[in-house]
């Protein structure tokens, strides 16, 4: 009876441990096809609202679109904004996804509204607005017709190097009392992508040469022990020396700016995809890790607009903040090791859940037609406060598309 007894139970644990694996099985399958789903749904959606948005202004050939006012009324800008090239690069990454021609059509006409800033040279912007336009339409098409304008805003924002600083000039004036002599953020790192493309492409070790010296000034002077970044660094023209540290969009000079954390990151990624230098793939870590683990991220990982802002969780989310960190996890989760790999991938699937959800997406043709809201700009100047912004789209979407390219559905 006893030994009756031990089979039947026997029976059942092997049943219990089939029945266990079968349906661990199945969850992750649908988990896989859920987070394809999700993906797929947002593309779709985001190049329906994307299309609204380009026939929106398409009898104002002089402007693109920048963000709402409190109102939710369309704001744009000229093309000498820093944010000019964000649109059209949202159309080329929609265009790649969906192979519309139309889309391609609307992507076409918004880069060459941003073509007079190849030869910008009064400020750094100028990565931003020509290699996510006519960067990403050279990608995609081969056209050569592209490709001029992406050497010659190389060579203008190569004007704003400094032997002395040993990097590039962000803005030409600034700070309380208008102290900054030689201001240099981190928003900067991101414009390092042009000048190392350009390179390769162009033959030209001079960009390279200033893009490395630069990222290297940068990891010298902006980050804390912590590995959080300060926003600006001013230096001394004469010495070369950093004079004075702060964080202008940030709580205060000695906070964590969740923007500014996320171009960090983002910036230190793309230069080890270049350069394969290992110290550029460690700080990537170190600030992943810092944003990653830091206890004032939510649940659903959408940063604060600020990691140290003192009212939280009472204050506003950043979903551009989110979109760029997602975006630059996705690709830094290739490069590192399996361990970190798997944290940032699950941090960038809860981001894009939560990104998609109606919590922080627009309703179709709703809120000028952007695709996400509850982005922050400059909060301590009460500008572009839990607004859409036509970065946060722009990187959303460049999320949603290394996932699909990731995970190869």
């Amino acid at each position: 009876m006893n030994k009756m007894i031990i089979k039947k139970t026997i029976s059942v644990l092997i049943a219990s441990i089939f029945i266990f694996f079968t349906s661990c099985k199945k969850e992750t399958k649908k988990d896989k096809i859920s987070m394809e789903t999700v993906v797929n749904e947002a593309l779709e959606f985001s190049v329906q609202q994307s299309l609204k948005m380009a026939e929106s202004l398409k009898d104002k050939p002089n402007f693109l679109p920048k963000t709402t006012d409190r109102f939710g009324n369309l704001e744009t800008c000229e093309s000498k904004w820093w944010v000019s090239g964000f649109f059209p690069g949202t159309l080329w990454y929609l265009y790649e996804y969906s192979n519309n021609e139309e889309v391609k059509k609307w992507a076409h006409e918004y880069t060459l509204r941003v073509k007079d800033e190849q030869y910008t040279t009064d400020n750094h912007d100028v990565g931003f607005m020509i290699y996510c336009s006519f960067g990403n339409a050279y990608r995609l098409t081969k056209d050569d017709t592209y490709k001029e304008a992406i050497l010659n805003a190389s060579k203008s924002l190569s004007t704003r190097f400094n032997t002395t600083t040993k990097a590039i000039k962000s803005w030409d004036s600034g700070g309380p009392n208008n102290i900054w002599q030689y201001p240099v953020i981190i928003d900067n790192m991101m414009n390092l992508e042009l000048l190392m493309w350009s390179s390769e492409k162009f033959d030209d070790p001079n960009f390279k040469n200033i893009a490395i010296t630069h990222a290297n000034t940068t990891l010298k002077n902006h980050f804390r022990k912590d590995n959080s970044s300060y926003h600006v660094i001013s230096y001394d023209t004469i010495s070369g020396q950093a004079e004075f540290k702060h964080t202008a969009q940030g709580f205060n000079n000695e906070s964590a700016w969740a923007r500014g954390q996320a171009w960090g990151l983002y910036g230190y990624t793309l230069m080890y995809r270049f350069t394969k230098d290992p110290t550029y793939l460690k700080q990537a870590e170190n600030i992943a890790s810092f944003m990653v683990n830091h206890p004032n991220l939510p649940e659903d990982k959408i940063p604060f607009w600020d990691f140290n802002a003192p009212n939280i969780p009472d204050t506003y989310r950043d979903a551009s903040a989110a979109a760029i960190m997602c975006s630059a996890l996705l690709e830094l989760s290739e490069y590192t090791n399996s361990n970190n790999s798997a944290a940032y991938l699950k941090t960038v699937e809860t981001q894009i859940r939560t990104l998609s959800s109606p919590q922080y997406r627009n309703a179709l043709g709703n809120n000028a037609n952007f695709i996400l809201k509850h982005g922050v700009g400059h909060l301590p100047a009460n500008s572009e406060v839990d607004v859409p912004l036509t970065y946060a789209d722009y990187y959303f979407v460049e999320a949603l598309m290394r996932y699909k390219k990731l995970k190869e559905f």
